[in-house]
């Protein structure tokens, strides 16, 4: 008699993740700021943002970068995400979409310094950039560390 495997019983139903999913929201969670006595840059890299033009419904397509110096609060990774994500099916202007997020950032962290650049991809034959910012009223940055290119002399005679 050959050997046969048993076949598995067809499948009716997926069955549910064990951790439901997470949905687009525009909470922004926030975390104490683990060195608020220093200014220190953090730059957030998001290539995938999406929203619908409000003319056309056709999507718009944008990376945007944020960088900011913290002040007492720094914002939760996954609830930034899940924020960009709740624009997807809104009709916004690039203009109106860069601002809110500045707005929202601000109102929820009070940044020392944040700056909000949003590159639209092509639409029409045109790119976009807004560039938006937000500085904490009497905040001044430090002074710029300039540093020699490397291999240039030291002082060290050779």
């Amino acid at each position: 008699m050959p050997n046969k495997r048993p076949r598995p019983a067809p499948r009716t139903e997926r069955q549910a993740p064990a951790i439901p999913p997470s949905a687009p929201s525009k909470q922004l969670d926030v975390f104490d700021n683990p060195a608020p006595e220093r200014d220190y840059l953090i730059r957030f890299q998001l290539p995938e943002f999406t929203c619908l033009c409000p003319l056309t419904g056709q999507p718009d397509f944008a990376h945007f970068s944020i960088d900011m110096v913290c002040d007492k609060l720094c914002i939760e990774l996954k609830s930034l995400k899940l924020y960009f994500w709740s624009y997807r099916d809104e009709g916004a202007f690039h203009e109106k979409v860069t601002n809110n997020v500045l707005d929202d950032i601000v109102e929820a962290t009070s940044p020392r310094f944040v700056r909000i650049t949003a590159r639209w991809y092509v639409r029409g034959g045109i790119y976009t950039d807004v560039v938006v910012e937000h500085r904490k009223k009497g905040w001044k940055p430090a002074s710029a560390v300039t540093l020699p290119p490397i291999g240039t002399a030291t002082g060290l005679s050779g």
